[in-house]
């Protein structure tokens, strides 16, 4: 099955120097989203104006300026979703599917934009969320940075050129406090390596080797997960062929790739018309 959303082509249209997008982050307490808190208070063009947290969180009611210690901003951690939404234009979306698709729903009710970079949804979830996005503008995309989505729009071709003589591997490396695996990327990766081939990632794809597994099929594109210490992401494709081998690696240094991104996805949808949209479109590469 493959999970890749259907996305729509994006509106060209330029968005006035004057206009201040008003941005809601959820997640606002977490890894990812006090660096978003943080860059959003410095980006021209964005105004902070709701800092969401799931109930029960104990910075609930804080000032998200101190929580992601970057001094008082006025901004009220909260988790009431529906009371900030009158006064947006965008939500971005950190947290976790189940939160995540609750959230999609009061912006959808609410006829809002939003980037979602939430990853490790179900094939269920996944389809609930690409029949539901597109009532409002949505980018969806496991990873926000700029070169990721660079290696995701090229990839495929290199794949289709080395053909079937190349054996095909993907290993990624996160922080030990990550839930999901293989990570949200990686899937994204192997799902267009896939592509690339003519193949079913459902099919092909192989998620753990032990003990006596026989030769390695052909057909097949191997996931390697490592999880250990405060890795931020790393990415590595490795073709593998008669006498030689090719590898692309990415590495984030900082979760401030994936931010940037982000808020420049958050700048990009809210001037587009209602459908699901990538990272690739939001960088002119789709």
């Amino acid at each position: 099955m493959n999970t890749t959303p259907n996305f729509v082509k994006p509106c060209n249209r330029l968005r006035s120097c004057k206009t201040v997008v008003r941005t809601i982050i959820t997640g606002a307490a977490g890894r990812m989203g006090m660096r978003l808190v943080a860059l959003t208070q410095e980006t021209e063009g964005l105004s902070l104006t709701g800092a969401i947290e799931m109930k029960g969180h104990p910075a609930l009611g804080k000032d998200v300026g101190e929580v992601a210690q970057i001094g008082k901003t006025g901004i009220l951690l909260s988790d009431d979703l529906h009371s900030c939404l009158a006064q947006s234009d965008v939500v971005i979306d950190f947290t976790v599917p189940s939160s995540c698709l609750a959230n999609l729903d009061q912006v959808i009710k609410a006829s809002k934009a939003m980037v979602i970079g939430t990853t490790g949804f179900s094939d269920q979830e996944l389809t609930q969320l690409k029949a539901i996005a597109t009532k409002i503008p949505c980018v969806f995309s496991p990873n926000m940075s700029v070169g990721i989505n660079v290696l995701v729009n090229t990839i495929g071709k290199i794949a289709k050129t080395l053909g079937e003589t190349y054996n095909i591997e993907v290993i990624e490396a996160h922080h030990n406090k990550k839930k999901d695996a293989p990570s949200g990327t990686a899937l994204k990766l192997a799902e267009v390596l896939a592509d690339g081939m003519d193949w079913n990632l459902q099919e092909v794809g192989v998620y753990a080797r032990h003990g006596m597994t026989g030769e390695r099929k052909t057909k097949e594109i191997g996931m390697q997960t490592i999880r250990a210490g405060d890795i931020v992401g790393d990415h590595t494709i490795l073709f593998g062929g008669p006498g030689e081998r090719i590898e692309i690696t990415h590495r984030a240094h900082t979760r401030d790739t994936f931010a940037h991104g982000a808020l420049r996805a958050a700048e990009w949808i809210v001037q587009q018309p209602a459908g699901l949209y990538s990272m690739g479109n939001v960088l002119g590469l789709e």
